[in-house]
């Protein structure tokens, strides 16, 4: 596999001025007040905002969204020995396991502790308590774990969690804030954050114009992977209705829009080598690369990611290297905002209209 990529605009390093500390509709006048960088190929490119987005696309495309529903999956635990951790809980396994992530208070926040916890158990809040068994793989941040409660952990993170949180946004939004429109199915541990700026109204235009909705499910882990750290499995769902559909809109001439890497990694892992979408369920570990390129997904709306990071390659496989450079550079240029509460990206095929 190539290296990730560690050059050009896609390496510059993240001026804090460029991330967004609080919701859209916080700093503006609602979650769709956010801006929209197109871009099609290595030489067009067109600065919109995200209430655009219906007329950027045409009648017969589809847009792939992810139902997966955010849960509150950070919460206080303790050790025997009085070791103060805050706990992530990112993905459900086979087997009743859980991948979770420990991280220490740090600065008003917290950071991954990278110490060893083999087989270390937590006192959680509420009550309940969870053993690391391992370290999962090669990360040094994640681990197996076997979660001992009264009930089932959704269940419990619902009446004792709390939404996980970052540095760049510090203040106490609620669950509300990390929830988006098409959520419906409680699993992700963070918000499919694509799709957080449509609204009602938006969704409205879409259908209006011909542009069908159709959804897959995929929850979604702890989005603070480390610099080159490869992606884990997450749970994924594509219905028979959803992979029929969008075999009817290649077959018409339409295309494939993907809202978040989470939509692209479940179709992608459902398609074959011709294009063909199949229905498909359980735990994916595909990670979308140039090499291995993109079947079935035509184009992307997505947040910006940081140097680095893996999604980043999934991004190249999709509009090519020469756009996503491009892209990255208008972007710091023009003051573009990152993160969960940030502006959005369409990387489109073809022309701009």
């Amino acid at each position: 596999m190539t290296a990730v990529i560690d050059r050009s605009a896609l390496a510059i390093p993240l001026d804090p001025a460029l991330e967004a500390h609080e919701p859209a509709e916080v700093r503006g006048s609602g979650r769709d007040d956010v801006r929209l960088l197109v871009s099609n190929g290595e030489r067009e490119v067109r600065h919109a905002t995200f209430r655009d987005l219906p007329s950027l696309l045409h009648a017969g495309d589809t847009l792939v969204v992810n139902t997966s529903a955010t849960i509150p999956a950070a919460i206080w635990g303790v050790t025997a020995d009085g070791l103060v951790l805050l706990i992530h809980f990112s993905t459900d396994l086979p087997g009743g396991l859980w991948l979770v992530e420990a991280r220490l208070p740090y600065d008003n926040t917290t950071r991954p502790f990278a110490d060893d916890l083999t087989d270390i158990e937590l006192a959680l809040a509420g009550g309940g308590s969870v053993r690391l068994v391992e370290r999962f793989a090669q990360s040094r941040r994640l681990w197996l774990a076997t979660p001992r409660l009264d009930t089932t952990v959704l269940e419990y993170l619902a009446r004792h969690g709390e939404p996980i949180r970052y540095q760049h946004a510090p203040g106490a939004w609620p669950i509300d804030a990390y929830q988006q429109i098409f959520g419906r199915e409680p699993g992700s541990a963070e918000m499919p954050s694509a799709a957080r700026p449509f609204t009602p109204e938006i969704v409205v235009d879409l259908v209006r114009r011909g542009v069908s909705i159709m959804p897959i499910v995929l929850h979604a882990g702890v989005s603070s992977l480390e610099a080159h750290e490869m992606p884990y499995p997450e749970r994924y769902r594509v219905s028979d209705a959803t992979a029929a559909h969008l075999n009817a809109v290649h077959d018409n001439g339409g295309r494939v829009i993907a809202v978040g890497t989470t939509a692209v990694r479940a179709v992608e892992t459902a398609s074959d080598a011709h294009g063909v979408v199949h229905p498909a369920s359980g735990w994916t570990e595909l990670v979308v690369t140039p090499e291995r390129g993109v079947y079935a997904v035509d184009g992307l709306l997505t947040g910006w990611h940081e140097p680095h990071a893996t999604h980043l390659l999934m991004l190249e496989a999709i509009a090519g290297r020469a756009a996503l450079e491009r892209a990255y550079a208008e972007a710091h240029a023009g003051g573009y905002l990152w993160h969960e509460f940030g502006d959005s990206n369409l990387l489109l095929p073809g022309p701009l209209r």
